[in-house]
């Protein structure tokens, strides 16, 4: 579990902008944001660790987000905190076998799921050095009653994808101030857990929506189906959303029943993931009611709906679907090694490393998504009605 404190409203802004240059591929304004952020974070955990030093009290310390590592992971930690403390970081980095510990990305991953909404609802795992994934498309019930013929045994093959996980790399870079390395491995394994899932969260929310297909996931927005140009997917074509009534929301969501090659399946729960300011001036504004008693209630669809606001959406724009459609694997690099980067200097008294990280993903199929253009959504119409009798004076209506 993060430590809260540490994400308070001035970093919440820092990690929006950070966003938001990640959104327009700005690398000199994701360099800046992250220097800040980070900044932030080691003064953070430097003054907690002044405050905490000589506790003991593990319940204490797990509310501040530091956890008790395996025997594995504090050997990663102490080997790399001696290394970072030599004169030659780069060659004793290299020096050092060491891969990092699945379970400190299993535990990333767990970050990343707590703090971003969207990550936790797609299918997400850890990868764990895989070169290949194999998944099933579409759910398909591999069980048949009659012979399996060539033309059964087809169909299924062809729900049945093998995705490549090398396709797309991720690369997360860390400061470390000095300070940071003299104070133990539980307290560096925090901090590096912060910024790794925070940094990675924002690439990894925009490659689920938006992803191109070329060198990044294919985003839940692209038509499989469509033009691929140089690996670039196109998008889906956008579905008109001006209301949530009943009638022409449940029209939009219907779709997703119908399998991609035929048949029909259950939607219990869809997801509609929109831009902060839409889900604000939109999406509220159109799902607010008021009850017999007049107070607000917000998010009342006409069908069962998660509402997530996502900062890689535009203005304007959405997607709903079924967000266990999405495959995201995630893993440690070829090497899975920690390594001393020459190319980022953000502090002057500082070393920065670099961890390489796979992670592709893909909608398991084409009829999972709709892409949304909810740019004249209008608000719900509430009317309350108040009627007076004689008998009863104080008797009153309401009706939304």
């Amino acid at each position: 579990m993060l430590n809260k404190d540490l994400l308070q409203a001035q970093n919440k802004d820092l990690m929006q902008k950070l966003s938001q240059a990640l959104k327009e591929d700005d690398s000199d304004k994701m360099a800046e944001y992250l220097q800040q952020f980070s900044e932030g974070v080691q003064d953070c955990i430097l003054q907690e660790y002044a405050d905490l030093r000589g506790t003991n009290d593990t319940a204490i310390l797990a509310q501040r987000g530091i956890r008790q590592l395996t025997s594995e992971e504090k050997e990663f930690y102490e080997k790399w905190a001696e290394a970072g403390k030599s004169d030659n970081p780069k060659q004793a980095l290299t020096d050092i076998a060491k891969a990092i510990p699945q379970t400190i990305i299993d535990t990333v991953i767990n970050d990343m799921q707590e703090a971003h909404p969207l990550l936790n609802e797609v299918d997400f795992i850890n990868c764990q050095g895989a070169i290949k994934m194999i998944i099933n498309a579409d759910n398909i019930d591999l069980a048949t009653w009659s012979t399996l013929t060539s033309a059964i045994t087809t169909e299924l093959a062809g729900q049945i994808k093998t995705m490549d996980m090398t396709l797309a790399k991720l690369s997360a870079f860390i400061p470390v101030a000095k300070d940071m390395l003299q104070l133990g491995p539980v307290w560096l394994d925090n901090y590096v857990r912060i910024i790794l899932s925070e940094a990675s969260a924002g690439g990894l929310e925009k490659g689920i929506l938006k992803g191109t297909g070329k060198d990044q996931p294919i985003g839940m927005c692209k038509d499989l189906d469509g033009s691929v140009t140089s690996g670039v997917y196109t998008d889906k074509s956008k579905v008109k959303l001006n209301t949530l009534d009943a009638t022409e929301y449940c029209a939009v969501v219907a779709p997703l029943a119908k399998k991609p090659n035929g048949g029909y399946r259950t939607v219990p729960e869809v997801v509609l993931i929109v831009n902060p300011v839409d889900y604000i001036s939109k999406v509220i504004p159109a799902s607010t009611v008021r009850d017999s008693s007049g107070n607000y209630k917000n998010n009342v669809f006409p069908y069962p709906t998660k509402a997530i606001q996502s900062s890689a959406m535009e203005e304007g724009e959405a997607i709903l679907g079924l967000p266990k459609k999405y495959f995201m694997g995630i893993g440690a690099g070829a090497s899975g090694k920690i390594e001393y980067s020459d190319e980022y200097q953000f502090l002057e008294d500082n070393r920065v490393y670099l961890t390489k990280m796979y992670a592709m993903g893909i909608p398991k199929d084409n009829n999972a998504f709709v892409y949304l253009d909810i740019s004249k959504l209008k608000a719900l119409d509430l009317k309350v009605q108040v009627t007076n009798t004689e008998d009863n004076p104080v008797n009153t209506k309401q009706k939304a």
